[in-house]
């Protein structure tokens, strides 16, 4: 097909006029996109009404062979490839119905007995979010972006329940704790195994490991990503510092290639969550709890669409774990949340929750003194390397300005989402007051309803994100609730209706833990 025969065909198309009539004054240009398939791409452009470049308002992909339109997009899809459906996108074989119905199926299966309880439904919430992605999938991004924030805001809700205290009826599970065990197990190493076979790196993933690389060889790194991720220096830098002992173990080689240190980091992440969730539990009320915090990290199909698509998020979900793992110690957790906070900066919503864990002055000051220690050895060397305002310019500035459809407020322009930000923030200074006595099942309850607030303020959202908040949800929903095992159950051991008091508690009344 001849240029010109392809550029009047696609103007012809109907969306593509729809897409021109909203602008005076409209030009298309005609591209060869790949000799390798023989396909054409024609875009129409408006052109910008001062200063600036011209606006991309469609894009066509046609068969240079047949003449068939492979693709077509106008709107928001045109700038946002994620938004278009592309099959294996994000996570590639997690995807697959017959990995993501089964692990939906582990992960309700321990509980699936009568008397239903609210924990049931909290489940269902949480795979409900599936509903919400297979429309994403499905390009239905009109449907997906409004479904999340019921779900959402039903979790915020919840996890405020739960800080107020213990349910009082039981569950009881279909499954021993060996079982569980065991099926956890197998599954992580399932995971591993489809990291290496049917995985893919995002650009998240690939902006880590540029970073990483860096910082390593001790390049500028905030303002000086390649062409193919101009803005994967969006983050803060401990994300990058993290990355750099898996890039030098296996090296950047200058492209977006396998990028081998980004599935190596994922799974490293995925794994450490696992455990930690694994060694919180077994603190909080021994290996009954460990094991099933572990299994349901194991079993959520979300958790693998993290780790297979080899993003960053992973590292979020390790440092929250952390977090509460060396939450008896005012100086470490202080350190942690400042770790958390320099990574994606979502969790600074933690830092009064946490600094007043311990109910005295002693633990404030000793909390704050760990997160300024980190902070600081974080930020010097990008503050004499690439200079603190390039890095605000470059990471909140750009993520503060940045528009997105993946949000409603992004994608129909309603208003009120700062008084939902500022909610979210009044919200994370409360609950460092209100309960004034807490234990860690409390803090983690009221910490994961603080990241729920924020990301419903969000003005870009993703299911990636979900990990943000999961480790300290299940935490308040399975040692929030009396989960009653099948041996305890034999044996007619039934759980205290209070919470229990271990070492990792004591700081609910002295800092002295």
């Amino acid at each position: 097909m001849a240029p010109a025969d392809v550029l009047r065909a696609v103007a012809a198309r109907p969306e593509v006029r729809r897409a021109r009539a909203k602008h005076e004054l409209t030009y298309g240009r005609v591209y060869y996109k790949s000799r390798a398939k023989h396909r054409w791409q024609v875009s129409f452009f408006a052109p910008p009404k001062g200063h600036g470049r011209s606006k991309e308002i469609s894009q066509t992909v046609v068969d240079d062979r047949s003449g068939r339109v492979l693709e077509s997009w106008t709107g928001y899809k045109v700038e946002w490839t994620m938004a278009r459906g592309y099959a294996g996108a994000f996570g590639r074989i997690a995807n697959a119905l017959w990995i993501w119905l089964p692990l939906c199926l582990l992960f309700v299966l321990p509980f699936a007995r009568p008397p239903w309880r609210l924990l049931h439904l909290d489940l269902l919430v949480l795979l409900a979010f599936s509903v919400s992605y297979a429309f994403f999938q499905a390009s239905r991004i009109d449907v997906s972006v409004p479904l999340v924030y019921p779900l959402l805001a039903y979790l915020l809700v919840r996890m405020l329940m739960l800080a107020r205290g213990r349910e009082a009826k039981p569950v009881r599970l279909t499954l021993s704790i060996n079982a569980l065990g065991i099926v956890a197990v197998f599954v992580l190493g399932v995971r591993c195994g489809l990291n290496v076979i049917g995985s893919n790196v995002i650009d998240v993933g690939y902006a880590s490991v540029i970073g990483a690389d860096h910082f390593g060889s001790g390049q500028p790194v905030y303002g000086h990503f390649p062409l193919d991720n101009q803005r994967g220096d969006t983050y803060g830098p401990v994300l990058y510092y993290a990355y750099v002992p898996f890039e030098q173990l296996l090296p950047w080689r200058g492209g977006w290639d396998d990028l081998p240190a980004a599935h190596a980091a994922a799974v490293a992440f995925d794994l450490l969550t696992a455990a930690g969730l694994w060694l919180l539990g077994r603190r909080l009320r021994g290996p009954e709890l460990g094991t099933l915090l572990a299994y349901v990290w194991a079993t959520f199909p979300f958790t693998l669409l993290v780790a297979n698509s080899n993003t960053n998020d992973g590292l979020v979900a390790v440092l929250v774990t952390a977090a509460m793992l060396v939450l008896a110690h005012p100086v470490a957790r202080g350190a942690v949340v400042a770790a958390a906070t320099l990574t994606k900066f979502a969790p600074i919503v933690l830092a009064p929750l946490f600094a007043t864990y311990g109910a005295s002055r002693r633990a404030v000051v000793l909390t704050a003194a760990g997160f300024a220690a980190l902070a600081a050895f974080a930020i010097v060397p990008v503050a004499f390397g690439d200079g603190l305002h390039t890095f605000y310019d470059r990471t909140l500035a750009f993520q503060s300005d940045r528009g997105s459809p993946f949000s409603i407020w992004g994608l129909y322009g309603l208003p009120g989402r700062n008084v939902v930000l500022v909610g979210a923030l009044i919200l994370a200074v409360v609950v460092a007051f209100v309960p004034r006595r807490r234990d860690p099942v409390t803090v983690a309850a009221l910490g994961a309803a603080t990241l729920i607030a924020l990301q419903l303020a969000l003005e870009h959202w993703f299911y990636l994100y979900l990990v943000w908040f999961l480790p300290l949800a299940f935490v308040a929903l399975f040692a929030g609730s009396r989960i009653v095992s099948i041996e305890a159950a034999r044996e007619g051991r039934e759980p205290s209706a209070v919470r229990m008091s271990t070492a990792i508690s004591h700081g609910s009344s002295s800092e002295a833990s």
